[in-house]
């Protein structure tokens, strides 16, 4: 394909489309499915909702995803696009498969590319959230992409009547479309296809840890970051994946496959599900994208030996209730007073559970994959992130995706509150080591802080309220200890 990025006057025919804007330049991108004007803020110009596949609606609902025709048609792409269907979301759409790109503003390619996959527990969550407004890493030379895919039932729903074409991972099958579209088409927006990066925090993490063990997507991205990882979580056999499916047929009262029904009673139905078994929906074992979980890809090797860096927050919960604290406590089959010892830092029972909690889920895991990864050959490294911000200090909230801020550097926006000098600082450099990964597979460029590998130590980045330096890991007793106990 030819791509180009040209900033072009602005002729009539610009002024008719573009009734809003000034005349003058215009960033400008020709695309497989036409031609996308975008808009320019600052030193970053943005195409939003921009289409990757077709509207996954109608005949298509529950289907693998579907390119969409080529087109010489100019669009303007100054708006997200909806976000996929989710409840408590009046926006939210089927017709959502669209995508979001950053670059720096008059500035040639081709430049590293990284696509940002957004958790929320396969439920949940848009590339549109202002979050993860792509610009500050832009900025710094950069494309930026950000993506939307089908959650909930309509993303990872199994039944026997969808098997053509594949079931169940539809959400799965929509990311790759959206990193095929990237290959086929970042050239046209200054970007190298042969230079991208994944990155995303929780069940975003999760979908590229999958990919990595995905041979479908393996030749489509050549570095990742895994932020908050649950490792080791169990995915659902197709077997209970089907299970699932069929109880949510038949909750619709449809005699086929649901295709007929009314989005409210979609989301509706799979409420209902899920508050029974809250992991209803969510990547299952299919045979064809999935075969095995995570932690057994790591360790037989599977997954592709591409750099990576991977790691959690300090804190990635909090309990609400004296029974998830008993729970949390009781499930470790260690004495309280053992526990007090290992984790001498908690105040109280409820962050002693929480502490407990984020190491088994979290912490552990991830310490254990870099170790199969850095094993395997590939350059690894790995993190703990520990700051809190500076205003948060008093009365820090859940620590889970608590980085994120930091990665985008956005201020002053849902989920994200105003930064101290102190926290812009951290988040600069935190930034850095994302961008310079991005650009050739190691975080380090003299500057910085030295980030040393993860080899066969259990060294890693520790970034604190005081520091941000390699070290070695201070958990490492208490890691080996749920170690042991899940080996």
């Amino acid at each position: 394909m030819r791509c180009l990025l040209a900033l072009v006057a602005a002729s009539a025919v610009l002024c008719c489309a573009v009734a809003a804007q000034t005349v003058g330049q215009f960033p400008f991108a020709l695309t497989r499915e036409g031609q996308m004007l975008g808009a320019v803020e600052g030193e970053v110009a943005s195409f939003k909702g921009l289409a990757y596949a077709a509207p996954p609606a109608g005949e298509l609902r529950w289907r693998p995803p579907q390119a969409l025709p080529e087109s010489s048609e100019m669009s303007t792409a100054y708006d997200y696009g909806a976000p996929c269907l989710q409840p408590s979301l009046p926006a939210a759409r089927e017709a959502c498969l669209t995508l979001n790109v950053f670059r720096p503003f008059g500035v040639d390619g081709p430049l590293p590319v990284m696509v940002f996959v957004h958790g929320g527990g396969f439920v949940t969550g848009t590339a549109n959230d202002p979050l993860f407004d792509g610009a500050k890493l832009a900025q710094a030379g950069l494309i930026v992409v950000t993506v939307n895919y089908r959650l909930g039932a309509l993303g990872f729903l199994m039944h026997p009547a969808l098997s053509d074409g594949g079931s169940g991972n539809f959400g799965l099958m929509d990311q790759i479309a959206a990193l095929r579209w990237v290959h086929d088409n970042i050239a046209a927006f200054g970007g190298d296809p042969g230079n991208v990066t994944l990155f995303g925090n929780g069940t975003g993490a999760t979908s590229i840890a999958l990919l990595m063990l995905c041979a479908q997507s393996r030749d489509l991205f050549q570095k990742a970051i895994l932020q908050s990882l649950p490792g080791r979580a169990r995915l659902l056999s197709s077997e209970e994946a089907a299970v699932v499916g069929r109880q949510f047929v038949a909750a619709l009262g449809e005699t086929s496959d649901g295709r007929p029904a009314e989005p409210a009673r979609l989301l509706a139905t799979a409420k209902r599900l899920r508050d029974k078994s809250p992991r209803s929906f969510a990547p299952a074992l299919d045979g064809n994208l999935v075969t095995e979980d995570i932690a057994a890809g790591f360790s037989a090797g599977h997954e592709s030996r591409i750099p990576l860096i991977i790691g959690s927050n300090d804190d990635e919960t909090q309990f609400d209730s004296a029974l998830e604290i008993k729970e949390a406590l009781s499930s470790s089959g260690e004495s309280i007073d053992e526990l007090h010892r290992l984790y001498s830092d908690a105040a109280n029972p409820i962050d002693l559970a929480a502490s407990l909690y984020t190491d088994k889920v979290f912490s552990e895991p991830a310490r254990m994959l870099a170790r199969l990864h850095a094993a395997n050959g590939a350059p690894t490294f790995r993190y703990r992130f520990a700051y809190v911000p500076e205003a948060r200090r008093g009365n820090p909230d859940d620590g889970h995706g608590r980085e994120l801020q930091f990665i985008f550097g956005v201020e002053g926006v849902p989920g994200a509150g105003i930064f101290s000098r102190r926290d812009r600082e951290v988040a600069h450099r935190m930034r850095a080591y994302w961008i310079n990964f991005a650009r050739s597979g190691d975080p380090n460029d003299g500057e910085l802080p030295h980030w040393d590998r993860a080899v066969d130590s259990d060294r890693l980045l520790l970034i604190t309220n005081d520091r941000m330096a390699s070290g070695d890991d201070p958990w490492s007793e208490r890691l080996d200890r749920l170690a042991r106990e899940k080996n």
